[in-house]
């Protein structure tokens, strides 16, 4: 699915029916029949709406703001009545400021429907997919445009199986890493830029790149690479769930930061969604690489429930409790 840009917040982000047409152009099939001008109306809210008793002439607690789909059943009981009902039913619709009306199964507005959505400003579309399998593909459509969006600058592969953002000053090293890491067989999702999309839903972060800068990256020395070219199609990745962030850092500005032992889990929060965050000290002849790569396998470990620092200090408890009161005494 294209991304449409929009403007990063923990809300949501604003679109029109315009960036819903585009988005959904391969999933949903959708033709427009009338309304091209309302295209530029917003999605107030982005939901789809059978509009029901509506369609009888009870409006009470009708969800004008979502938009309308007329499957079988609708279409069906408008037929069952005389033109005049027909007309007013829908005239009633659009006088309560409907905006978007979509016919499923293949079904083709008539004529006079397409009149009365033209005279109200109103976009009328339809699709051939059958309204079950529409209503369902085009929640996904939805969710993914006016989902919390943000970008940060950072590079993020998959290692691991894990999504992995790089962060950090500029110079420090996060392409050269990232490329020593493709040449390892992970795969690259974003260079220097990751846009981060919010799941509202499961309450977790999805990074992707620029639809314009996907594919390639910039190593310093060497210029611009396009990475499927150099290493193959596999890699890079389109999108990946968001689960560490790796920062880095200068040795001499993280002096009396670092938990040595790993006792204090850091996070980085992102749109309001909380990402176990790691402070890497960069200096001349570390192994960025390397380290990177330990630090997905640390990660994994302590999300299967195995926390090391635990572990090790109910051992060091056993021990000391397994020793003679005077040998203790004396030790101490």
């Amino acid at each position: 699915m294209q991304h449409i840009p929009g403007k990063g917040s923990e809300e949501g982000v604003s679109f029109t029916l315009a960036d819903f047409l585009k988005a959904g152009e391969k999933e949903l099939s959708l033709t427009v029949h009338t309304g091209k001008k309302g295209l530029n109306h917003e999605v107030l809210v982005p939901i789809m709406n059978r509009p029901g008793l509506a369609l009888t002439g009870f409006f009470e607690h009708y969800a004008w703001d979502r938009l309308q789909v007329f499957g079988n059943a609708e279409v069906a009981y408008l037929r069952a009545t005389d033109e005049y009902t027909h007309y007013t039913r829908l005239k009633g619709l659009f006088e309560r400021k409907t905006y978007c009306v979509i016919c499923t199964n293949g079904i083709k507005p008539p004529p006079k429907s397409i009149a009365l959505a033209k005279e109200y400003g109103a976009v009328m579309m339809s699709t051939p997919m059958p309204t079950s399998k529409f209503t369902y593909q085009s929640a996904f459509v939805l969710e993914k445009l006016g989902a919390p969006r943000t970008s940060i600058y950072g590079t993020m592969l998959e290692v691991n199986g894990l999504g992995v953002m790089i962060e950090g000053d500029p110079g420090l090293g996060k392409s050269e890493t990232a490329l020593g890491l493709i040449k390892r067989g992970y795969s690259l999702i974003a260079d220097d830029l990751t846009c981060i999309r919010k799941d509202v839903a499961n309450n977790c972060l999805f990074g992707s790149a620029s639809q314009s800068t996907a594919g390639f990256m910039e190593i310093r020395g060497i210029g611009i690479m396009h990475v499927p070219s150099v290493f193959g199609i596999s890699a890079i990745r389109g999108e990946k769930r968001l689960q560490l962030v790796l920062t880095f850092k200068r040795l001499a500005e993280v002096k009396g930061e670092i938990d040595r032992i790993g006792q204090t889990r850091r996070v980085r929060t992102i749109l309001g969604v909380d990402i176990p965050n790691i402070i890497i000290p960069v200096s001349e002849g570390r192994d960025l690489v390397n380290l990177v790569e330990t630090a997905t396998y640390q990660q994994k470990l302590i999300m299967s429930g195995f926390n090391p620092v635990e572990v090790l200090s109910e051992r060091l408890r056993c021990r000391a409790e397994e020793q003679p009161k005077g040998k203790r005494a004396k030790n101490g």
